[in-house]
């Protein structure tokens, strides 16, 4: 899990990113996101829909897991920026780790938030 201050806190700057955000994507994944001048660090959200995975313990993995892989490129994204992660495949769930943050990877260098 990432810490407190890299996570969003209410709805309104989830609302804010979704509307004014641009939109990469991968594979199984899709990245939104948008500068915040007002943050010193960036913002993560991960976004696991009941579409693709019906149970919550299943979603929440997933959830997790991204997490881990954004956690481990934290110190190479560019500050300031809030991210929000949708996934869209259960997929996401049973890829081995090391093919999740090279995912995670590209979705960040199409964006050019990695430094």
């Amino acid at each position: 899990m990432i810490a407190k201050k890299f996570r969003f806190h209410g709805y309104g700057a989830l609302r804010f990113v979704y509307t004014k955000g641009k939109t990469v994507r991968v594979r199984f994944l899709s990245l939104k996101f948008h500068e915040n001048k007002r943050r010193d660090q960036c913002r993560v959200a991960v976004v696991v829909a009941k579409k693709v995975a019906k149970k919550a313990p299943d979603r929440n993995r997933i959830r997790r897991r991204l997490y881990e892989a954004v956690r481990q490129e934290l110190p190479g994204i560019n500050d300031s920026n809030d991210m929000v992660i949708t996934v869209f495949d259960e997929r996401v769930g049973s890829i081995p780790a090391e093919e999740l943050t090279i995912l995670v990877k590209d979705l960040l260098k199409q964006a050019s938030l990695i430094k």
